[in-house]
Parts: C-alpha cells; structure tokens; sequence
C-alpha cells in the first residue's frame, strides 16, 4: 500500500533526523573544531573583515575607496570615523583568532580584551607606514609598465594593488603573532585576484606584480626593494623537511631570497632557500633551484631547429627543390 502524504513526509523527517545525528557526532568534526569555553565567544568572522578591509582601503586610498567625494577639509573627520571603526572591529577580530588558536596572548577567553586592544592599536599605529609602501607599489606600476597612465590608475585597476593591499595589512598582523587573521585577510585578495601571497613573506619597498594571475609568494620569502614579477611566477620551496613522526617540519626558511632590483619573468619557478644576486634578471619559465649572483641573467637554453625547418616550424626549401 502506498504511503500517504503524512506518512511519506514522517519518513523523510526521520531520515534528516539521522543525518542530524550522524553530523553531530564529536569525532565526524573534532580534528577541526574543538568544543571549547573559548569557542562561546564565536569564530572570527569573514564577513566582519570583509568590512574593515573595506574601511581600511578608504583610510588608505580616500576617494578611490569608499565615498567618492572627500574632501581635504573634512579629510580628518572622515579618517577618524574609519580608523575608530578599524581599531573596533579588529580588536574583537584579534581577539577570537586568538582564542580559535589559544595563541600565548590569551589566557583566558574572557579576558582577553586588554591584550587584543594592545596589539589593535601596536597595528593602527603602523597603519601610516602601509600607507608609505603602498604610494611606492603604486609608484613601482605605473614606472613599470607603459600601459599605465598614472599611479591612481594603478591603484583602481591592478590586481597587483589590491593583492598588495591586502598583503601590506595582514603581514603587520602577521608580524604581531596574531594568528589566522592575516590569512583570511590574505586569502580574500588571492581568491580575487589570482595572487597567493602568504602573510609572513617580506616584501620592501616599490614592488610590483604585472598581470599578476598564478602568482605564488611562499611564507619564507624575502623580497628587497624595486623587485618585478609576472604572471605565473612561483617563490616556492623545494622539498618540505619532516619530523621523525612524518609531518611537515613548520616555520623553517624554505623560500627564495630575492635582492634589489630583481626582475622574474612570467612562468618562472624560483625554488628552495637559495638568494638571487641583485639586479639579476630570471627569464620565462625558467626553472631554478640554486643561487645566482649579483647582475646575473639566467635564461632557457635556445630553440634549436630540426634539419629543414626554421623557428616557426616551417619547412625551408632545401636544394633541388
């Protein structure tokens, strides 16, 4: 006999019921959250630093971000109402990354204000220095590519810009120890712009990325100043060391150093702790795993022509013909 309305709609509740239960078992999610005190005072909140790298970029950049009218009269009030916003949200951020991580700066979950608020403001106060290096990123792209029509273009359009951004902020949190917070900020701009650049990575001053897409930047990197890349380009490690149990061996320098005014092509793969010499330039798709010296120019071996044909893959006359 078939099941009524009221029966068929019993068993599909029961059949949820089920699934509740299963997903509410501790071992189907306790490798990734543990039910503790401190997870009563809630996760850290992506949406929340949505909005204070939306604040952060109108202190930054006023008028390019935000209002589109700011005026230099009123340019103070407009400031201190972000910054005061800013300094808010990411002491409560601070706060509950610190406690998702039990990080050395909370104790107690509770009362882990006072120390959240202290590293808060140590970052708003680097926040004119963000300012700095971002004017000189800017700078960097419009010297840098002839496309360009002015710094301002470069901050509304380059994903180079906003990776930079982005990457300016979270890697001053990532200086304070404040965990899980600067990637999530770091991974908003690689999941729009195609730009992984971890937080730890040290970058100097007047760098610029052109195009951009497929770029990677390791954890461990060190950049010096006036450095380019293209798209593609990977500063990476070469080999991850294990402990004795077989994990990966965490925090070790396993990524490049590149010095001044180095330039990195698009499609190259520079791998392993290894310093590339100042002023050096490193070719497309060029593979490498060693350092090089100051004024170095490493590129692929050439193209070599089979008998009969030239570069371009067509057929020369031969003789006789």
């Amino acid at each position: 006999m078939d099941e009524t309305p009221r029966e068929l709609f019993l068993s599909r509740m029961r059949d949820l019921d089920d699934v509740t239960e299963a997903l509410c078992e501790p071992s189907s999610i306790s490798s990734v959250l543990d039910f503790r005190d401190c997870h009563n005072t809630g996760m850290p909140s992506y949406d929340t630093l949505k909005e204070l790298m939306a604040r952060m970029k109108a202190v930054l950049f006023p008028g390019y971000f935000g209002p589109s009218k700011v005026y230099r009269e009123s340019l103070r009030y407009h400031l201190a109402a972000n910054l005061d916003s800013i300094f808010r949200l990411l002491t409560e951020q601070i706060r509950r990354g610190g406690c998702f991580a039990c990080a050395d700066y909370v104790n107690d979950c509770r009362g882990s204000e006072v120390a959240s608020s202290e590293l808060g403001m140590r970052f708003m106060k680097r926040v004119p220095e963000i300012r700095r290096m971002l004017i000189g990123d800017a700078q960097a792209a419009y010297e840098g590519d002839p496309a360009a029509t002015s710094p301002g273009e470069a901050v509304y359009c380059y994903p180079s810009m906003l990776a930079m951004i982005h990457h300016r902020v979270a890697h001053e949190l990532y200086e304070l120890n404040v965990p899980i917070i600067p990637r999530i900020i770091a991974e908003m701009a690689h999941a729009h712009t195609g730009i992984d650049i971890h937080p730890g990575a040290h970058i100097g001053d007047n760098f610029f990325i052109d195009h951009g897409t497929g770029v990677v930047i390791g954890e461990t990197c060190i950049i010096g100043k006036n450095c380019r890349l293209y798209q593609g380009v990977t500063l990476g490690a070469l080999s991850f060391s294990k402990n004795a149990d077989g994990t990966l061996v965490k925090g070790i320098p396993r990524h490049p150093i590149l010095e001044d005014n180095v330039t990195v092509y698009a499609g190259a793969s520079i791998l392993g702790r290894i310093t590339i010499g100042k002023g050096s330039v490193i070719g497309g798709n060029v593979w490498l795993t060693h350092s090089v010296p100051e004024g170095s120019r490493i590129v692929q071996s050439g193209a070599k022509a089979r008998p009969g044909e030239n570069l371009t893959g067509n057929v020369q006359p031969t003789d006789g013909q």
